[in-house]
């Protein structure tokens, strides 16, 4: 029996999570960061600000006392490149670097979005996909991101590279300006959900593509249209913001597939955790690529606790990192 400590400080939430490797349960704690109300989001001195005092609210609910840390999983940056940085981050990585320290307990970095990806595994319960190829969209306030992932053997356990993603707004950005503008709180997604279910019309929407990109700017000008201008139903600009989002991920999700020709995807994110879309999506894929594709595609979807924003998939991944390991 094994216990793994997972940390994630994004822009939107102070998360850390307990993963067992033997009941394979993971209990896991986490604090929205405190945004005022009327406002789309938080500079990052404010964000290091408040993580710093979370953290160690969030560890003090956690039970420590009768376990032993084998290791500890961090995001250290939003994704596995070069150039990808986020000062918050730096508050959960100088966390885990002290307290391996003091334990002597190895420290497993890696990035936000891996950790998404793989808390979405977990949690849809696909974590075998992990040996084989899969595309990924990681779909939150910071990303519209379609990715290949494929099994990595020099230890980062996923290569992740990059097919495809939104050239200007990115889909929770979106939903947060259209929810504030109509009035909701901060982060904006479920109370938009929730709205949208009250429409009883129809959209259609033809979705803007570059190459296998898409632009979802536009949007947000149609969205203030119909409801300064024309007087549409808050209800009815949530849904057709919902439906846009929906009809971009589907083609986004029809050319990944026909190019990169594998049969899994999985789909994480904070945005992802919208039954509308989710259905949606499982819908496309029954209905339209059986059709002209000939072949079974399997989509999965991580459950809400572990869609937005968390520490889940951190100390999955430092457990992945055991020898003993196992899916």
């Amino acid at each position: 029996m094994a216990y793994y400590l997972g940390l994630d400080t994004s822009n939107y939430t102070t998360s850390a999570a307990l993963y067992d490797t033997k009941s394979e349960d993971i209990l896991q704690t986490k604090k929205l960061l405190p945004v005022k109300s009327g406002e789309k989001g938080l500079r990052q001195s404010d964000a290091v600000f408040h993580h710093t005092v979370q953290l160690p609210e969030i560890l003090e609910q956690l039970d420590f006392s009768r376990i032993r840390l084998a290791g500890i999983g961090v995001s250290v940056r939003p994704r596995n490149t070069e150039l990808s940085y986020m000062p918050c981050f730096l508050c959960g990585q100088t966390a885990a670097r002290m307290i391996g320290h003091i334990l002597e307990i190895p420290v497993y970095e890696t990035s936000h979005q891996t950790g998404h990806i793989l808390a979405a595994l977990y949690s849809a319960g696909v974590l075998a996909w992990k040996n084989h190829q899969f595309l990924a969209f990681h779909v939150s306030g910071g990303t519209t991101d379609c990715v290949l992932c494929t099994p990595d053997d020099a230890g980062q356990i996923l290569q992740i590279k990059p097919v495809s993603s939104s050239l200007d707004l990115k889909a929770g950005q979106l939903i947060d300006r259209v929810g504030i503008m109509l009035g909701l709180h901060f982060p904006c997604g479920a109370e938009l959900e929730k709205l949208a279910m009250q429409s009883r019309k129809k959209f259609s929407y033809k979705p803007v593509i570059k190459g296998l990109n898409c632009c979802m700017s536009g949007l947000e000008n149609q969205c203030r249209k119909f409801y300064q201008e024309e007087h549409m139903p808050s209800c009815d600009v949530a849904m057709f913001c919902l439906t846009a989002i929906a009809e971009i991920l589907k083609s986004m999700m029809d050319s990944a597939i026909r190019q990169e020709q594998t049969v899994r995807v999985l789909y994480a994110g904070g945005v992802m955790s919208d039954k509308y879309l989710q259905n949606q999506l499982k819908n496309h894929s029954t209905n339209n690529l059986l059709f002209h594709s000939g072949i079974e595609i399997q989509t999965a979807f991580a459950e809400p606790a572990f869609s937005c924003d968390n520490a889940a998939g951190t100390a999955i991944y430092a457990a992945m990192h055991d020898s003993d390991f196992s899916d």
